[in-house]
């Protein structure tokens, strides 16, 4: 397994950053089930997501953090899915970084 993590700073509060995650949760959920399966993902802690999902095959187990003024991703790559990582990386930078702000690191 390869480890990503992936920062995105943010400027809004925690609960309207949670918000967001929330929506676009609900969103990825009917748009992707198709193609990669069912995304599991349940909050932690008030500030913390565990992520769960399967793609071609490949088990994916993250969390995601609400710090104060980024959104931290950490995500375990299995396999194959580690030659990605440079693309997984930018793919969320992209999506968050959309969702919550700016996509500078």
């Amino acid at each position: 397994m390869k480890s990503l993590e992936v920062r995105v700073p943010h400027g809004l509060s925690p609960e309207e950053v949670r918000r967001r995650l929330d929506t676009a949760l609900v969103h990825a959920q009917k748009e992707y089930a198709s193609t990669v399966g069912p995304i599991e993902a349940e909050w932690e802690e008030q500030d913390r997501m565990r992520v769960r999902l399967a793609v071609m095959g490949m088990s994916f187990d993250g969390r995601i953090e609400i710090l104060v003024e980024e959104v931290l991703v950490s995500l375990e790559l299995p396999g194959m899915a580690g030659l990605f990582a440079g693309r997984i990386r930018d793919g969320i930078q992209e999506k968050l970084g959309g969702l919550v702000g700016s996509q500078e690191a």
